[in-house]
């Protein structure tokens, strides 16, 4: 089923963020594990620089805020940073923000298995203080610490699953499924070659058009019905 004008328009686009460009488009070089956008991204260089750093100026967050990160727990909040500065396939799941920082942010993104689990299993051994990371931190000091009341906690005692650590860590910005990578129907964090989750956000956008399509219809009938009965 081919996409409306305003699909292809959310097909292909950037959020207005704190640091996206306007429109995406091919870059040069992209730093480590941002590089697979490298043909079509939301992000700059220099962003994909700083998506590696601690305390970087992107947002100036504290990983270590309950003692030393591990490194491949760290990782994983890498790859989400580069997925989210960098993907021009968000658009299914871009919702207006109420935040001094981002007009836009994205909401339910459907994240493949494979993502969210592994992502889980490396952070399980780590140590937070918090459930949801996007706010109630301590910022009197310029960088996240752990509210006055707030606990350091073994990773799996804030986060019991691989879904409520996926959905709650960022506010619902992520959606645990149990697609698998090659369902084109979830999001990859992380690919090789041709980007694959364009294929998954044209399917989200033809799937919502055909729902919202059919709802409409179900709503017709059911009132032309209602009223038949009544003047029947």
């Amino acid at each position: 089923m081919p996409l409306s004008s305003v699909c292809l328009d959310k097909l292909n686009m950037c959020m207005t963020a704190k640091h996206q460009k306007t429109e995406p488009g091919p870059e040069g070089e992209l730093y480590k594990q941002c590089s697979p956008w490298h043909e079509n991204a939301c992000c700059t260089a220099n962003t994909s620089a700083e998506a590696h750093e601690d305390n970087s100026y992107l947002y100036n967050f504290n990983w270590n805020h309950c003692g030393t990160m591990s490194d491949k727990c760290k990782s994983h909040f890498i790859q989400d940073t580069c997925f989210y500065e960098c993907s021009p396939h968000l658009g299914p799941w871009i919702q207006q923000a109420d935040s001094s920082w981002r007009k836009e942010r994205i909401v339910d993104v459907p994240l493949c298995l494979e993502d969210c689990e592994s992502w889980y299993n490396d952070c399980k051994d780590d140590v937070t203080c918090k459930e949801n990371w996007h706010k109630g931190w301590d910022w009197s000091s310029g960088t996240n610490r752990c509210p006055k009341d707030a606990q350091c906690h073994k990773w799996t005692d804030i986060f019991p699953t691989a879904q409520s650590m996926c959905e709650k860590i960022w506010s619902n910005s992520y959606k645990y499924t149990t697609y698998t990578k090659n369902s084109d129907r979830c999001m990859q964090m992380w690919f090789t070659g041709p980007n694959p989750n364009r294929k998954v956000a044209e399917f989200y956008l033809n799937h919502g058009t055909q729902t919202v399509t059919a709802t409409t219809i179900s709503i017709v009938l059911s009132l032309t019905l209602l009223l038949f009965l009544h003047w029947s």
